[in-house]
């Protein structure tokens, strides 16, 4: 039985991703701070559920503590590590950027310096859309340069991603970094739209739009990206002997064992026809308070999912209207409203 490592195994989409490893009859441990940037109870019950299986233990502890961190995985000595803790959210890194300084650079370099010592088969770490950041091409494919980040958040990121690099070139570590596109569903983030939505729906408070409504996102349900990461463990990247070795459509590091995917739905949704498919579920309109940009948001995000068909076979597919039928029924029956 292989033994997968996830960070934020806790996290929104943490949980979802070690429920469908161990769906697949993966081992699977977990390690995650439980830091209240949002409701703390929420992870604890994420990490209650995937505990009732026997293949699932966890530890928490805050990626900074490299020390507890280490011990953890040379303890379960995993096969696989799956690098999804950070601190996250876009308009908090405008509040607190420390914080990301210390999660996402400290944390992540915490991460690597143990696959190295394990010599791992794989290493997977998660990235984001926001690093395509002031680019307009689209839609966003993995070729892109992306040199101009819009905010801090955005940045640790794209750190991580010339990191992830730096250790597979040295130390022949296959990794491969994946960017995030919006992801929502069951189980999601309260900070996240979606969530603030439907909150704000059901209970009659006004939601905060912000472009007036002017913006256009890459809905990616969290089952999707679950699976699509399960499937992405199995593509470790190889050295080319040469660049001509590389597939036009590959990502592929020319000096390191090292590849970007995009993982997102291959389409874009209006902003406000998305709060339109969730006034539907929720059965009341919404009370809409159109806003100016916020400092450091994009007008539009939208993936070019082509390599991550080319390596596993699959796309991402659930309609949004699915999509946001599933996540309201679990807010509904999560919240008793």
């Amino acid at each position: 039985m292989r033994t997968v490592l996830i960070t934020g195994s806790a996290g929104f989409i943490g949980y979802h991703l070690a429920q469908t490893l161990l769906d697949q009859g993966f081992r699977v441990v977990g390690y995650d701070g439980l830091t209240d940037y949002y409701e703390v109870a929420l992870k604890e019950r994420r990490h209650q559920m995937l505990l009732q299986n026997a293949n699932f233990s966890c530890k928490v502890g805050m990626l900074e503590d490299f020390d507890a961190l280490h011990e953890f995985a040379m303890e379960h000595k995993p096969d696989v590590i799956v690098h999804l803790a950070a601190q996250a959210g876009v308009r908090y890194s405008l509040e607190n950027p420390r914080a990301y300084v210390d999660a996402n650079l400290v944390g992540t370099f915490n991460v690597m310096e143990c696959a190295r010592a394990l010599e791992v088969d794989h290493l997977l770490m998660a990235s984001t859309s926001s690093v395509y950041g002031a680019n307009t091409d689209m839609p966003f494919d993995e070729h892109e340069k992306t040199d101009h980040q819009l905010t801090l958040y955005a940045a640790t990121k794209k750190a991580n991603e010339a990191m992830g690099h730096s250790y597979a070139h040295l130390w022949n570590l296959p990794t491969t970094m994946f960017r995030f596109f919006t992801v929502y569903g069951p189980w999601g983030r309260p900070d996240m739209a979606p969530f603030k939505f439907t909150r704000g729906i059901l209970e009659g408070s006004p939601i905060d739009i912000y472009n007036h409504g002017e913006m256009h996102r890459d809905f990616t349900y969290v089952t999707d990206l679950a699976r699509g990461i399960c499937l992405l463990i199995d593509a470790a990247p190889v050295r080319p002997d040469t660049p001509e070795d590389i597939p036009e459509w590959d990502s592929l590091s020319p000096a390191a064992p090292y590849r970007v995917v995009n993982i997102g739905n291959n389409n874009t949704v209006k902003l406000t026809d998305f709060v339109d498919a969730i006034e539907e579920e929720c059965g009341r309109e919404a009370i809409r308070n159109f806003m100016p940009m916020q400092k450091g948001d994009v007008t539009a995000t939208w993936a070019d999912a082509t390599l991550l068909k080319e390596l596993t076979g699959y796309t991402p597919k659930t309609d949004v209207r699915e999509g946001i039928r599933q996540f309201v029924a679990w807010y509904r029956d999560y919240y008793q409203v």
